[in-house]
């Protein structure tokens, strides 16, 4: 029977199957609104959906926070591909689109970013690093530039100063992505982690530690000043002697200067961009054989065997690339164990990459990130 009153009830099932009820319509979106690392208040009508890195190695922050970054990125520098190889032949093989994101500069100066190619894509983001975006800010800069056609910036960073930076980058990317949820669980992950090292240093002595950047790929040696490999060593409760040695990031010191200061602990830091060089090979898709053999061909150069950490068994190799990415609690947690084993034997960095790997990362993590010497102090694998 066809009554009035069947005919009112699937009237009224459909008009709210279409949302023309005004309490079932579908919320607007609230605009967003962060403060970001330079103090700027930054605001989207929205969540952002297409966005530029001016950087591309922010992907490493995004692939954290959100299942398929990729998705969400519309132009950016051409740095990744170049940095990273093997991250990105992972992000290939998951998101094909990869390869046909526009390049908008070089992603390694702010002079390296391309305002037209950039502004031509109509992003409602580009998120700019600490270094990309200058240390000029006034007149003229990059940030009125955008602001002039009304495209939104905002200033995050992993690298210059990771200790301070990593953090509050994550939440502010987190809250302008719609992500906030998700940003958040990284932290706690990364806090927690963080938190437990630090509680367990209080006054242990400093140990002198020597940082070899780029091992093997260049004459001795390259090595890391203030910041970044600095921060990561001293959370580990190491002293980095080339802190005083060298005024900048990162510089060369003289042979003879690491042979009189003879440090305690030898760290190396290789990568898959050493292989060509003979130098120390660490990172995505490496076998622990490849990494083995590279290490040992390091530490048998006439230039640095006679340093007493690698006589003693306190020589071990990292991978560059943690200094770029919210991963390098890894990096902090492998250096804690070398430099002070008896507070963190139970410290698990492998476990706690294949957490990232497992529980955050859009990509797999696999492969080797670090490396000891043969009989020397190492974390578990």
């Amino acid at each position: 029977m066809n009554s009035p009153v069947i005919r009112f009830l699937n009237i009224f099932a459909l008009l709210l199957a279409l949302g023309i009820f005004v309490g079932h319509r579908p919320a607007l979106a609230e605009p967003v609104k962060v403060t970001d690392l330079l103090g700027r208040e930054v605001t989207l009508k929205a969540p952002a959906k297409r966005i530029v890195l001016a950087q591309a190695r922010q992907l490493n922050a995004l692939g954290l926070i959100h299942p398929d970054p990729i998705s969400l990125i519309i132009g950016w520098g051409s740095d990744y591909q170049r940095q990273n190889a093997d991250a990105y032949a992972l992000y290939r093989a998951k998101f094909p689109t990869i390869d046909v994101v526009p390049i908008v500069g070089d992603g390694a100066t702010p002079d390296g970013l391309s305002l037209e190619a950039t502004i031509a894509l109509s992003p409602d983001l580009v998120v700019l690093s600490r270094s990309i975006a200058g240390t000029h800010q006034g007149a003229g800069d990059i940030f009125e530039k955008f602001d002039a056609v009304g495209i939104p910036v905002v200033v995050v960073d992993f690298f210059l100063e990771p200790l301070r930076d990593t953090v509050p980058s994550l939440r502010i990317l987190g809250q302008l992505l719609g992500r906030e949820a998700a940003a958040e669980e990284y932290i706690h992950f990364y806090e927690d982690h963080r938190q437990r090292l630090a509680s367990r240093l209080g006054s242990s002595p400093r140990l002198s530690v020597f940082m070899h950047a780029h091992a093997g790929g260049f004459d001795c040696c390259l090595s890391p000043g203030k910041g970044t490999f600095d921060d990561f060593i001293n959370a580990a409760g190491g002293r980095n002697i080339a802190a005083d040695l060298i005024p900048g990031a990162t510089r060369q010191i003289s042979l003879e200067q690491l042979i009189t200061h003879d440090p305690e602990i030898y760290i190396a830091t290789g990568g898959t961009h050493l292989i060509a060089s003979g130098g120390l090979v660490l990172g995505l898709n490496i076998s622990r054989e490849t990494a083995e053999h590279s290490f040992a061909a390091l530490l048998g150069q006439p230039s640095i065997n006679v340093l007493s950490a690698i006589k003693n068994g306190r020589a071990h190799g990292l991978w560059h690339l943690f200094n770029d990415t919210p991963m390098h609690i890894i990096a902090i947690e492998a250096l804690a164990k070398w430099i002070h084993p008896e507070l963190f034997s139970d410290v698990d960095p492998q476990a706690a990459l294949q957490e990232i790997s497992e529980r955050f990362s859009a990509i797999p993590l696999h492969g080797t990130f670090w490396i000891d010497t043969p009989g020397g102090k190492a974390p578990p694998h």
